[in-house]
């Protein structure tokens, strides 16, 4: 890997940590939330360790960021129909509506990771 590469993925990294600042910032919103948030919106239920591996944060992990959620209103938790020691998770009303703000023009897209966006 030549020095170039790196200096290239040094610039991305920091377009992303940018870019979560505007988030914390404007939202109150880390990245891994607005993640959950998004990987929520689709509609299923899913069960925390789901939510881990698609997010790719571990179980522990991903436990801080749905517990972060739920206290702001933004994620419920439900017993599962079958075994009720399962949770399933899903995105409230109104973490839709934080989802919703989040996809306005409020934070900007670093123009380094613009093209990825698409």
């Amino acid at each position: 890997m030549d020095s170039c590469c790196l200096c290239k993925i040094r610039n991305i990294y920091r377009s992303i940590v940018d870019f979560e600042n505007q988030l914390q910032q404007s939202l109150g919103l880390n990245m891994n939330e607005a993640m959950l948030l998004c990987l929520l919106s689709d509609g299923e239920n899913l069960l925390s360790g789901e939510i881990a591996e698609q997010l790719g944060l571990t179980r522990s992990n991903a436990s801080k960021v749905i517990v972060s959620l739920e206290k702001k209103t933004l994620v419920r938790r439900q017993a599962c129909k079958e075994d009720s020691r399962c949770q399933r998770f899903h995105i409230t009303k109104k973490g839709c509506d934080m989802l919703n703000r989040i996809q306005c023009d409020d934070i900007k897209i670093p123009e380094s990771l613009e093209r990825f966006a698409q």
